[in-house]
């Protein structure tokens, strides 16, 4: 059963890949996968290879699936690029009901509520005008702020943006080196798993409080 989880003096930041949405499924991959007409392989490792460039803000769109083109040896046309990349980003949309009703309940408490995302410029419209505006006060993208988790200075970004010491966020990501960078800054992280944990911890630090 939900029930409201107030943290007063504290801010919970939230990541969005595979923390707020599920992980892309095999037939969103396959997908793709069609789209791009190339093996498997050496097309997932040239897609994340490529990923941090997307991310950082130091690649648009259309510049990184060129780059992944020219590292498989293919041509993709323009009308190709953009179907790669609508089924790639709604591969990233179906979301976790068990983490939405985690923010239902949290914003039920009042406790006041970010994202943080290592993403693409182009998921920062997503995040502000869909239905996530709901829940959250501020969005924070890789690809907008040029800069990606573990980095020290998104997190101090973060901070500084909300107003907050590192003692009052309270951060949940699904990679563990994005939680220990931010925990070699004084926040408070925990290694999203499912939302059920996620739900205990914050639970949790809601009875000591």
């Amino acid at each position: 059963m939900s029930s409201p989880i107030s943290l007063p003096g504290r801010t919970v930041v939230f990541d969005y890949g595979e923390v707020i949405s599920w992980t892309p499924t095999d037939a969103d991959r396959a997908t793709i996968l069609a789209l791009a007409g190339v093996p498997a392989e050496p097309f997932w490792r040239a897609y994340f290879a490529h990923r941090n460039g997307l991310d950082q803000g130091t690649h648009g769109v259309r510049a990184y699936w060129l780059a992944i083109a020219d590292e498989l040896g293919v041509t993709w046309s323009d009308a190709r690029i953009h179907e790669l990349w609508a089924a790639d980003f709604r591969s990233w949309l179906s979301v976790n009901p068990g983490t939405i009703e985690v923010l239902a309940d949290l914003k039920a408490g009042g406790t006041r509520l970010a994202l943080l995302s290592n993403a693409g410029a182009d998921f920062g419209s997503y995040f502000r005008h869909g239905p996530l505006s709901d829940w959250f006060e501020a969005f924070y993208v890789s690809g907008e702020l040029r800069l990606l988790k573990p980095e020290a200075a998104i997190y101090r970004h973060v901070l500084d943006d909300l107003g907050i010491t590192a003692a009052e966020m309270v951060f949940t990501d699904n990679r563990a080196d994005n939680i220990v960078g931010a925990e070699a800054l004084g926040i408070t992280g925990h290694v999203f798993t499912d939302a059920a944990s996620l739900r205990a911890f914050l639970t949790s630090l809601a009875k000591d409080s």
